[in-house]
C-alpha cells in the first residue's frame, strides 16, 4: 500500500474532517482514505439532465410525432411614432 503526507493543510479543512470522520465513527486516516477513493472512482454515475430524466421517465410510452404548420408571410413590425 502506498503513502502520502499532505502539507499545509488548512486548521480548518482538519477539524471539519475531524468532526466528519468521529460522525461516521472512523478515524480522521480512514475518513481521508473514504474520501479519496469515491473521488477518483470511475464507476460514479453523472448526474442526469432535465432532459435525460424526462426522456427515460416516458420512453415507454411511446413518442408523438406533431405536424408542425405552415409558416405564413412575416408581419410588418410595429410603427411606434
Amino acid at each position: 500500500m502506498a503513502s502520502i503526507t499532505i502539507r499545509r493543510l488548512d486548521d480548518d479543512v482538519k477539524t471539519r474532517l475531524r468532526i466528519r470522520a468521529a460522525g461516521n465513527g472512523r478515524s480522521m486516516e480512514e475518513e481521508a482514505r473514504v474520501i479519496l477513493r469515491e473521488a477518483v472512482n470511475d464507476k460514479k454515475e453523472r448526474p442526469k439532465d432535465l432532459a435525460e430524466f424526462t426522456r427515460e421517465c416516458f420512453a415507454s410510452l411511446g413518442g408523438v410525432d406533431l405536424e408542425l404548420p405552415p409558416r405564413g408571410p412575416m408581419r410588418d413590425p410595429p410603427d411606434f411614432r
